[in-house]
């Protein structure tokens, strides 16, 4: 897959990040997610250095991205559920037809 440079900035910071062709807007949203939520950590005075910032926020991010995993497994397997529901109902549809024409 092709990839190109695309300069990304985050808390003021310029950077040039290698990106495949075609990602270059999810890139950039995620470099402006990742600014915004430095800068709001930032602005609390509870974290004391640019390490904790990054840290706590990475920490931040790692659990956002866990509670939507686990809220996509939860929403797939009801899905299956509804699926294998339809399947079984379509079945017995299609069994009653067959005994009516018989």
């Amino acid at each position: 897959m092709s990839q190109r440079t695309v300069e990304i900035n985050i808390v003021d910071r310029k950077l040039k990040v290698a990106c495949p062709i075609g990602q270059e807007t999810a890139l950039l949203s995620a470099a402006q997610e990742l600014s915004d939520r430095l800068t709001k950590a930032g602005a609390r005075k509870v974290i004391s250095t640019p390490e904790q910032t990054l840290l706590m926020t990475a920490l931040n991010l790692a659990n956002d991205l866990l509670k939507t995993q686990q809220q996509l497994k939860v929403e797939q397997q009801g899905n299956q559920q509804k699926i294998t529901l339809l399947q079984s109902t379509i079945e017995q549809a299609l069994s009653e037809t067959k005994k009516k024409i018989a």
